[in-house]
């Protein structure tokens, strides 16, 4: 199973100094605990894509390049890669070139983004944002799996006879994650083409997960990829760890109390019953994440958000150890000690990519199958 770290990348003043970092500042924050992360032993780690203050993640692939350039192992993804408002062309473009900087250590998540006002300002409706997801989605695939492209769509212009360069490493596209709190249309869309679907699960009750992930999985068996249960599912998380809970919260509490998304809300205590947020110690975050596989089924990415809300670059960094070297070798154990052994333990990578095949239907534009087409090779 894989673990890691997702950053949204928010520039946010500390609300015991009253500081505000630079934009400078957290660039190089957000490298720093990316590289602790691979230090530490965790797998990923995912960075947002905004184009409005206070958030500085607007170009995910120079960051992401970045970073491969100084770690060895660690996966690079993002969290998520906005396919509503960025040109297919130009996502197909980038993240085959990171493929290739980085040697195959990269997926990415497509997700619409919740930011209205960027929507015109790449000359986008957020009223289309889904029919916007569907078609540049498609069209990506297109551009990563055939070597000549004509093609004619709703939102941009025609394409004909274009090839898009660089072409993916190893004649492979990158694995594609779909992220979604609430729409239903993208885990319809992440089921027919046997992608993975990431709820970022940082907000909404378990039951609510749960009901999303239930219906992904259903949808991905009814479309021929595998079992409900062999679907690829990401999960997202929240913790704050110290000795005690006491001291946590203590910690803790400011912070939460004038974050810019959940602040002068629903009180700490609420918030954390209500939703997947740990504040407490390492073994109560241990026992909190071990309880998302109870609802949702067993599932292949876990990954933390840490680094927001003004916390000092010194206490994510301290947070990413404990969690590193106190919380992810236990849940590691568990987690695999729990699951079936035709449940897969990881998502897929460049490298069991590369060695499933040209054949493999990772490779088809279209990989659903019919019901009809199932009963034909069960017949034959």
């Amino acid at each position: 199973m894989q673990f890691g770290l997702f950053s949204v990348g928010d520039v946010t003043p500390d609300p015991t100094t009253g500081r505000t970092p630079s934009e400078h500042e957290r660039i190089q924050a957000m490298t720093a605990i990316a590289l602790k992360a691979e230090e530490v032993g965790l797998d990923v780690f995912a960075t947002g894509q905004h184009h409005n203050p206070p958030f500085v993640p607007s170009a995910p692939t120079t960051h992401l390049a970045y970073i491969a350039a100084q770690t060895d192992r660690l996966l690079l993804s993002t969290a998520t890669t906005l396919i509503t408002t960025t040109d297919p062309v130009r996502i197909a473009e980038d993240y085959a070139f990171l493929q290739h900087l980085s040697g195959g250590r990269v997926d990415l998540m497509m997700g619409r983004g919740n930011t209205g006002p960027v929507y015109p300002w790449f000359g986008k409706e957020i009223r289309q944002g889904l029919a916007l997801a569907v078609e540049n989605y498609h069209l990506l695939r297109r551009l990563w799996r055939e070597e000549v492209v004509d093609w004619q769509g709703k939102f941009r212009t025609p394409l004909q006879g274009f090839t898009s360069t660089p072409r993916p490493l190893d004649g492979t596209p990158p694995f594609v994650w779909h992220g979604s709190i609430r729409s239903t249309e993208i885990a319809e869309q992440a089921a027919y083409y046997g992608d993975g679907f990431f709820h970022n699960n940082i907000f909404w009750n378990i039951e609510h997960t749960a009901q999303m992930v239930g219906l992904y999985r259903r949808r991905f068996e009814h479309y021929g990829h595998g079992s409900a249960d062999q679907a690829v599912v990401g999960l997202g998380g929240q913790a704050f760890m110290a000795g005690t809970e006491a001291e946590a919260k203590r910690a803790f509490r400011p912070y939460f109390d004038n974050a810019p998304v959940y602040g002068h809300g629903p009180s700490l205590e609420e918030f954390t019953r209500a939703t997947p947020l740990t504040v407490g110690t390492p073994e109560m975050v241990v026992e909190r994440t071990l309880g998302f596989a109870d609802a949702v089924g067993d599932y292949q990415r876990q990954l933390f958000l840490m680094d927001h809300a003004g916390l000092p670059l010194e206490v994510v960094l301290e947070q990413v150890e404990i969690l590193g070297r106190e919380v992810v070798p236990v849940l590691r154990r568990e987690f695999e000690a729990r699951r079936p052994a035709h449940v897969p333990s990881d998502p897929p990578t460049h490298a069991s990519l590369v060695a499933d095949g040209p054949q493999a239907p990772h490779h088809l534009v279209a990989p659903a199958r019919s019901a009809a087409d199932r009963a034909a090779a069960r017949a034959s």
